[in-house]
């Protein structure tokens, strides 16, 4: 099957704290079936998050299995384009996140996140279990 699950940093973080949670378990079955992706910014925020080093350099060294995908002018577009309209009616989301939104539309990817920042974007399918 053909990666198509964006995973977020927040279902990363649970799946590396609680694997044996649901959304640890549906990450696992993901990982098998080879459909997970990820990007940059996700990189960041896991590495960011590590204690020490050699959970630095585990991060590094796993991560490096998956697809990645690459944001690109028109992908940093986009997300400033989805900011500017959700600001004018009302609504914030971290720049991040719409990054993530951005790269997830121009793959045709699922978003799997505990974020509930995602539902707000338009046009992003969410991964159900």
């Amino acid at each position: 099957m053909k990666a198509n699950v964006l995973v977020d940093t927040s279902i990363w973080i649970e799946f590396f704290n609680h694997p044996e949670s649901k959304n640890g378990e549906h990450l696992e079955r993901l990982i098998i079936d080879d459909r997970v992706v990820y990007s940059g910014i996700i990189l960041a925020e896991l590495l960011q998050g590590a204690k020490i080093e050699k959970e630095y350099r585990e991060i590094k060294d796993n991560m490096i299995v998956f697809p990645f995908l690459e944001a690109n002018y028109e992908t940093w577009l986009s997300a400033g384009k989805t900011a500017y309209d959700l600001r004018r009616k009302g609504i914030t989301i971290p720049i991040s996140d719409l990054l993530i939104a951005s790269l997830a539309k121009e793959n045709n990817c699922l978003v799997f996140s505990l974020d509930n920042h995602f539902k707000k974007v338009p046009g992003i399918n969410l991964f159900k279990d």
